[in-house]
């Protein structure tokens, strides 16, 4: 095979695995529904419904591409789809902050907020790369990965778990798979 021709297939391969990893995955079996293609804009948002409400041993997996000049990314499990005039309840908010590094976790009861939570061993998040987060319900707290590793717990403040029937991810970034 000539290096040109050695080239075009290498090239048509990165082609097609890219379309592979970047495409949205909205088939899956996944205890979500209401899964929309998401538009390749900033500030994407989707709202999903969680069938039969949260409970352990049930793990959610979020995956996306960060902008290149984020400023937030925001997930949400709540009692209900959350409106800009609603006051639903919500058993984990994490807000990943790039110009803090951090992420904030925090619930909301009755309409108010508990204290927040910031502790963490390290920052994951890098702009303009793929990242896989997986929210993991146990028993007594929300056990949150990144790419595989460890990032923080969230202990359960919410009952029932069941109540939680709605995700929500929005923020500076491209889903590709939410399930």
């Amino acid at each position: 095979m000539t290096t040109q021709a050695g080239f075009a297939v290498f090239t048509i391969l990165f082609i097609i695995i890219i379309i592979i990893i970047t495409a949205p995955n909205l088939h899956s079996a996944s205890p979500l529904s209401g899964m929309e293609e998401q538009d390749k804009k900033e500030n994407a948002e989707f709202t999903g419904e969680i069938k039969g409400g949260m409970r352990p041993s049930m793990k959610l997996v979020v995956m996306g591409i960060i902008d290149k000049k984020p400023k937030i990314i925001e997930v949400s499990l709540s009692s209900k789809p959350q409106d800009e005039d609603t006051e639903a309840d919500v058993g984990l908010q994490l807000k990943v902050n790039f110009v803090d590094r951090a992420v904030q976790r925090n619930a909301r009861l009755a309409g108010k907020w508990g204290p927040s939570e910031n502790t963490m061993s390290f920052f994951p998040f890098a702009p303009g790369e793929p990242f896989k987060m997986e929210i993991v319900c146990e028993h007594q707290q929300f056990r949150i990965l990144v790419d595989g590793q460890p990032l923080c717990g969230f202990t359960h403040r919410l009952s029932p778990l069941a109540s939680l029937t709605s995700l929500r991810v929005l923020g500076d970034l491209q889903l590709t798979k939410v399930a």
